[in-house]
């Protein structure tokens, strides 16, 4: 069976071109042109991937942002914004969303971030050879269940966040700057998009902190990028 995405966008031209370019490449879409409607399909049906304009009758992209984030932590949401609304892209990715693209984009760049964005949601369910959980004293990641535990507690986090703070765990206090964490995460590294990943940082940061204020996991190295270090070195479970 095909991915379902749904497209929330009341440009219908645009609309129908997005749907047309992923029933191309293998998708299953379900376009609809308003922010009520939008958000009640989101809700109520099994998407793989959302998509959502920021600028919608009824009710906004960043409002069905928020409420489907309420509910569920785990569907890929991507932001379509114009170029110029930097504040909406950095809401939206504040709100829990995945990724944003910047109005106009093009065909092939579209369909290669939504390939990426739900290659990284599948992962764990399409890998030949299993990611190994990880295990800290009182943290542990285990990408087969997608389940992150910080002092015997369970954090809620996006498919993104997720690939993200794993990737950072399995290499311990190695830095990476956000062209690579782009390159390595989201599968993609293109100019101008590096709002993404000091976002999820920002977020991971306050979920991570929210269980553990003394606990500082994800470090910034200034001017250079980021990294994970925990005071023991990571462990496998056997």
């Amino acid at each position: 069976m095909s991915l379902q995405i749904l497209i929330v966008e009341d440009e219908i031209d645009l609309a129908n071109l997005i749907a047309i370019t992923l029933v191309d490449a293998g998708f299953s879409v379900t376009p609809v042109h308003c922010g009520s409607e939008g958000l009640n399909q989101a809700l109520t049906k099994n998407f793989d991937l959302i998509m959502l304009d920021v600028m919608l009758p009824e009710i906004d992209g960043l409002e069905i942002c928020r409420r489907i984030r309420a509910q569920d932590p785990v569907t890929p949401i991507m932001i379509l914004t114009a170029r110029n609304t930097e504040t909406d892209r950095v809401m939206g990715l504040n709100l829990g969303a995945d990724d944003y693209i910047s109005k106009p984009f093009g065909i092939r760049e579209l369909t290669a971030r939504v390939q990426a964005l739900l290659r990284r949601s599948t992962l764990s369910e399409s890998v030949t050879e299993p990611l190994k959980p990880l295990l800290f004293p009182s943290f542990s990641m285990d990408p087969r269940l997608r389940i992150t535990t910080l002092n015997t507690r369970q954090i809620d986090l996006t498919s993104t966040e997720f690939e993200l703070l794993y990737f950072l765990a399995s290499h311990p206090k190695q830095v990476f700057n956000r062209a690579q964490l782009l390159d390595s995460v989201w599968g993609y590294n293109h100019i101008g998009y590096e709002h993404t990943v000091n976002s999820h940082i920002n977020r991971l940061r306050a979920k991570l902190e929210h269980h553990a204020q003394d606990l500082k996991l994800v470090h910034t190295i200034w001017g250079v990028g980021y990294k994970f270090e925990y005071p023991e070195s990571v462990h496998a479970i056997s």
